[in-house]
């Protein structure tokens, strides 16, 4: 199985829009998918039909079993079945903020070993690894426990990167504030062990003169590591979200034949060149 975690600490680099058309691309092709919203904004959960506020209850998130008390409850009693064939999915709403609240009381009541918070989200995941081709994770947009346990569990991580300077500034300190914080975890006897971390440039102007410059700036830096396609921004794609669809679920009319075409020829690249990389580590 794999597990693609979907991270970065700045807000509107389209990483939830990034975790919903990959999750939604590989059901397509014929891949069992679980998503995962560990994002207490939970706009993949509300993406997937349900509002967090009225439709999740108390227990319902993936806090309910990772959590540290008696309430702890199996991973497979809060998947949900979605609209869309062949995905389920963990939701998520502000509950999760929990995990962030009790982690700190657990470590200082010692709570070491077998079960410390950065293996949860993987052990919680194993208990339904049979059930599962791909696990894409939305991360929180930000570095704390939450997402220390997602990428401990991750077997891949996207990166997305909106290209315009100060998001390429952020990326870089999340990068850091990350390489520094796992190598702590790594001392406490987690793991992060990656078959391919790339970065996906997201809402993509590839007529903007300044944004080709970032893009070539990000691939003299990473190389290979940028993924060749990149997610074009498209109204096509805003419209959409505005009534929380995807472009999989409208008619082509509904949005511009020209746009929909074209949103979604990057977005179909970008994703198929994500699933060749999951191909290769599973040599097929």
């Amino acid at each position: 199985m794999q597990v693609v975690a979907v991270a970065n600490f700045k807000g509107g680099s389209a990483k939830t829009t990034s975790s919903l058309y990959l999750a939604q691309y590989l059901a397509l092709h014929g891949y069992r998918v679980l998503a995962i919203d560990l994002d207490p904004q939970a706009s993949l959960s509300a993406m997937f039909g349900y509002q967090p506020e009225f439709d999740i209850g108390e227990n319902e998130t993936l806090y309910g079993a990772i959590r540290y008390d008696g309430d702890r409850r199996p991973v497979s009693e809060v998947i949900k079945k979605t609209y869309f064939d062949g995905i389920d999915l963990v939701p998520g709403n502000l509950e999760l903020m929990e995990f962030e609240h009790e982690t700190p009381r657990a470590m200082l009541q010692g709570g070491r070993g077998r079960d410390m918070f950065f293996r949860r989200v993987s052990g919680a995941i194993a208990d339904v690894e049979a059930d599962y081709d791909v696990v894409v994770i939305d991360c929180p947009p930000q570095l704390g426990f939450l997402t220390v346990g997602a990428l401990n569990a991750a077997t891949a991580m996207l990166v997305t990167i909106h290209p315009q300077m100060v998001d390429v500034a952020s990326m870089s300190q999340f990068l850091l504030m990350t390489a520094d914080l796992m190598a702590v975890i790594e001392e406490a006897g987690g793991t992060l062990d990656f078959d391919f971390v790339r970065y996906v440039v997201t809402r993509h102007d590839p007529n903007d003169v300044p944004e080709a410059q970032i893009v070539a700036l990000l691939r003299g830096l990473f190389a290979s590591d940028v993924l060749d396609a990149t997610a074009w921004k498209s109204t096509a794609i805003a419209n959409a979200g505005l009534t929380k669809q995807s472009l999989f679920e409208l008619d082509r009319g509904s949005v511009g034949r020209a746009a929909y075409d074209r949103a979604l020829e990057s977005l179909n690249a970008v994703n198929s060149e994500i699933e060749g990389l999951i191909g290769k580590v599973w040599e097929r």
